[in-house]
């Protein structure tokens, strides 16, 4: 790894500039940060040829890696950012620019005494670092939602996308630099696994890491790391067809939830079945799948009703990101959730059926970050929930759950305003505190 002159590591000093830029978004209103992420958008839009043409010179080179069978079909579908999906990542970054400042809310307001107030004030985490695999969009939607919550961040895209990455990070770093008050060095990219591996030792300036990608990659960054980590590993999403589902509804959850894109984290992986519907509810379903060009593999009892493969113990822990679907009865809701979350990632999981209380059942019962009720799995995203876009899903259970959006991005801050007040007025025997709830102010 090459030094700077002062002894810094290259990666070092990219992370006490986004340190620097941090510190600097933190101060600003919404009206620069919105005036950033316009900026943005523009740079995008007038550099759009410049960057499809980086995105065709990846695809070119993964190509052949793909025919050898070293790159699967999935992850090169995810590097397209042609056409539509062009589109999607400028509307994406008009969408955040739209959203409310998650900054300098108080969420918390009491007076402890007179004239001594405390507010709880949301603030922005810092500098984060985010590795993501392949999809060339993320490194957009991810900046915007970094800028708008005031934090610097620091990209580490899959190599199979690194012509790519490089022009929308140089794109974004350009409109950046026209806009005053915001630093270029609030979006860097690094490019190499032995950055990524100097970057997760700099705790003192990096606050949090975010990976996106394969179990594997998520594993290998917490264990390699003091900073914290915020991600999901696999999606193993399940839907379960309750012994009261709608049949008309079952068909249609199924196969969006499994067809819609089935690359995706929130894809359906794994179809559980009521036994008391087996023979007039999954022949349907099962039709209309296989129509969809899906391969069933499934158990025993539910095999004869479908032109399926007999499937192994092993592919209810799969995660296929194709058109691949395992099938499995169940007796009971029970044995529904139970199978959940002993075999599913705590992702997204949904239930189909006309029976409130077996929905609430399996609502509060089944421990995933999202929960859905006659409806598809592939609603779990940032931009369907209406938070602009997602830095990632996270299936942790601490800060931040699911599509982190712009409130995963931010802390919060005790503010405490006085006039001369100590604590030792307060002991045993001095004064009281009042701890009154108070309406929250306009803080500067």
């Amino acid at each position: 790894m090459s030094t700077e002159a002062n002894g810094n590591s290259t990666v070092e000093a990219v992370a006490r500039r986004a340190r620097a830029a941090a510190l600097q978004l933190a101060a600003l209103s919404a009206e620069p940060k919105n005036a950033a992420l316009e900026a943005v958008g523009r740079k995008l839009q007038e550099r759009r040829e410049e960057i499809l043409e980086a995105n065709r010179a990846d695809k070119a080179d993964c190509e052949a890696e793909v025919a050898s069978g070293s790159l699967s079909a999935a992850l090169f579908k995810r590097l397209d950012l042609e056409g539509s999906k062009f589109e999607a990542m400028l509307a994406g970054v008009g969408d955040v620019a739209r959203l409310p400042d998650p900054v300098g809310r108080v969420t918390l307001a009491t007076r402890l005494d007179d004239g001594l107030e405390l507010y709880r004030v949301s603030c922005p985490l810092g500098v984060i670092g985010v590795i993501f695999e392949a999809r060339p969009e993320a490194a957009v939607q991810i900046a915007s939602l970094a800028l708008k919550s005031s934090n610097a961040v620091i990209l580490k895209g899959g190599r199979e996308a690194s012509r790519t990455n490089e022009a929308l990070v140089q794109a974004i770093q350009e409109a950046l630099s026209e806009v005053d008050g915001v630093s270029p060095d609030a979006v860097q990219l690094v490019s190499t696994r032995e950055e990524v591996r100097e970057m997760l030792d700099l705790d003192r300036w990096i606050d949090l890491i975010i990976p996106r990608g394969s179990n594997e990659l998520v594993q290998s960054i917490q264990e390699a790391t003091r900073i914290p980590v915020l991600g999901h590993a696999d999606g193993i999403c399940s839907v379960y067809l309750d012994r009261d589902a709608d049949l008309e509804k079952a068909v249609a959850v199924s196969v969006d939830a499994k067809t819609h894109y089935p690359a995706a984290c929130n894809a359906c992986e794994t179809l559980l079945v009521h036994r008391d519907r087996l023979d007039d509810l999954l022949p349907a379903v099962g039709a209309a799948l296989v129509e969809a060009g899906v391969e069933l593999r499934a158990d025993e009892e539910a095999s004869t009703r479908l032109q399926a493969s007999s499937a192994t113990a092993e592919d209810y822990d799969t995660e296929f990101l194709d058109k691949v679907l395992a099938v499995k009865t169940v007796s009971s809701l029970q044995e529904a959730v139970e199978h959940i979350n002993s075999h599913g990632s705590h992702h997204t999981d949904a239930i189909v059926t006309e029976d409130a209380d077996a929905a609430e059942y399996f609502l509060s019962r089944v421990d995933s970050a999202g929960v859905f009720h006659n409806a598809s799995t592939r609603f779990a995203d940032g931009f369907r929930f209406g938070l602009g876009a997602e830095v990632g899903i996270s299936t942790n259970k601490t800060h931040a759950r699911g599509p982190v959006g712009l409130e995963g991005l931010v802390i919060y801050k005790y503010r405490l305003y006085g006039a001369g007040h100590v604590a030792a007025d307060y002991d045993p025997g001095g004064r009281k505190f009042l701890h009154e709830g108070v309406e929250p102010p306009e803080l500067p």
